[in-house]
């Protein structure tokens, strides 16, 4: 039995982070962390008992009063957990892995009413896939699992047995939880879709359909770049067609695959579909060719598990009300986590951004919001984004590397990839799709009303052809109005000065 009191003493560091103040205790998951050694990826923000009667924040710790200290017990630091973290699952599923049953079922027996003993009970049933020697909750009103003041939660399914009501935004083969944050909450009242669409309305459509093709290109150009590719231009539109093409067909793992195949048509030196063996991201040593990750992919045997709860939770969110752009983050960034294939698996992701906000109506039929092209600006941040995830993930991998100069994991991993916050991922997409609405489209659809318009002037002035106006504009563009020292002697030679005068202030009137 562990001693609690050992355990909730002050500290200096905590798991390598600078911990907390002085006469400052842990408490809840942090304490639970501690006292048990779980190897579990630290939540973002953790908890401790202060000194002083406020609450505040120091770093990543949330302090509470001395009236919040918890009762030195297991369920006196589970039941803080609950009631002012949420819901952490993968705390949860490693400490459930390492207490006893018995321990949980006294929790229950001397509480069998209470809210949090019967959340408790649900938790350890559905986490563990197995059941405790006690009977069917008689009394007590349901409670909700997931708080919804702390944490988003799904669609809510009576359990009779807990009198609990399952709301969790997921299933048990894959469940991302996501915190209730000031951004967040702001960023949904925003309701981009709404805005994006009255945006749209007031475009003629033969300008969107323009502004569309345009983003579209654009975006599959750009998701090549982030991955350091620059294939010929047939496989970028090849992709692009695939990305006008989202959210047309239903996921499946088939799905992902057939996108794989369009991502990768040469296929001589890759093994297409899911992994047959391990994976990850980084370099290899150049002098021994051994494996650097920055990330480590799910177990190739895992896969077929860690993708049918992905899907199978899209799906259930899906029938549910549950936000767009948070169900985008969820599958997107759980599929790139898990990292099913051999190569391609960046576009993927990238893909079923597009995937979810076509199949869901968040934008209008025909337009493709350039996520590509946004995370291309953001390249750092996203990889940072990226890296929050993967970072804590690493040294809880144990790995070899093989002959191939891949790795080889060589412990149970599969609970790192479906249990997982996905706070600061929600909070990158919401920036990403509000910079599309608030700024990309509407200076798409701006531009080509200005090209349009210079467009007809110089037709008007001139009789030049199409192709020929239209590389006059671009090279104004990229020159800031003003036509090159090159393009005058030889593109535009036969161009006089007057005219080249009279093109350039008609540009500065509309472009400047």
């Amino acid at each position: 039995m562990v001693n609690f009191n050992q355990n909730s003493g002050c500290l200096t560091v905590f798991h390598g982070f600078p911990a907390l103040e002085e006469e400052s205790y842990l408490a809840g998951y942090s304490t639970l962390i501690s006292a048990y050694d779980l190897k579990v990826p630290l939540p973002d923000y953790l908890c401790a008992i202060g000194p002083k009667h406020k609450k505040y924040n120091h770093g990543r710790w949330h302090i509470f009063t001395p009236r919040h200290k918890p009762e030195g017990t297991l369920f006196g630091h589970l039941t803080f957990a609950l009631k002012y973290e949420g819901l952490d699952l993968a705390i949860l599923n490693a400490l459930f892995q390492t207490i006893e049953a018995k321990e949980i079922q006294e929790i229950i027996c001397s509480e069998p009413t209470g809210s949090y003993s019967r959340r408790l009970w649900f938790l350890w049933e559905w986490l563990r896939e197995e059941q405790l020697d006690i009977e069917d909750a008689r009394a007590g009103n349901f409670v909700f699992l997931v708080n919804s003041k702390l944490q988003y939660e799904g669609k809510s399914f009576p359990s009779k047995r807990h009198r609990v009501r399952n709301n969790l935004p997921g299933t048990h083969n894959f469940c991302p939880l996501i915190r209730k944050t000031e951004k967040l909450e702001q960023y949904i009242a925003k309701n981009l879709s709404e805005v994006s669409i009255k945006h749209i309305g007031r475009t003629h459509p033969d300008l969107l359909s323009r502004a569309a093709s345009f983003l579209l290109l654009k975006d599959s150009k750009a998701s090549y770049t982030i991955e350091g590719e620059k294939p010929p231009h047939n496989r970028i539109e090849r992709w692009g067609k695939a990305i006008g093409e989202a959210g047309q067909r239903k996921l499946s793992i088939s799905e992902l695959e057939y996108l794989q195949q369009i991502v990768i048509p040469d296929n001589r030196f890759i093994k297409l579909g899911l992994r047959k063996e391990g994976g990850f991201v980084g370099e290899h040593d150049r002098s021994i060719g051994m494996p650097l990750p920055d990330h480590i992919s799910a177990r190739s045997e895992d896969l077929d598990i860690l993708l049918s709860g992905l899907i199978e939770t899209y799906n259930l969110l899906r029938e549910d009300d549950f936000d767009t752009i948070l169900l985008a983050t969820i599958l997107a960034f759980g599929f790139i986590f898990i990292h099913p294939f051999e190569d391609g698996n960046g576009r993927i992701h990238r893909y079923l951004f597009h995937h979810v906000l076509a199949e869901n109506d968040f934008v209008s039929k025909g337009l493709i919001f350039p996520v590509s092209a946004i995370i291309l600006e953001r390249i750092e941040e996203y990889r940072k984004i990226l890296e929050h995830y993967s970072k804590p993930r690493l040294n809880l991998i144990e790995w070899r590397p093989t002959d191939k100069n891949n790795v080889e994991v060589l412990n149970e991993t599969i609970n790192l990839y479906r249990y997982f916050d996905a706070t600061k991922q929600a909070e990158f997409f919401f920036e990403c799709v509000e910079e599309t609405v608030n700024k990309t489209l509407p200076d798409e659809v701006e531009y080509l009303r200005k090209y349009d318009f210079l467009n007809e002037f110089i037709k008007n002035y001139i009789d030049m052809p199409d192709k020929l106006v239209d590389l006059l504009i671009r090279f104004l563009v990229q020159n800031g109005g003003k036509l090159s020292k090159r393009a005058r002697e030889k593109e535009f030679k036969k161009l006089t000065d007057s005219e080249i005068q009279a093109i350039e202030q008609k540009y500065a009137d509309v472009f400047i």
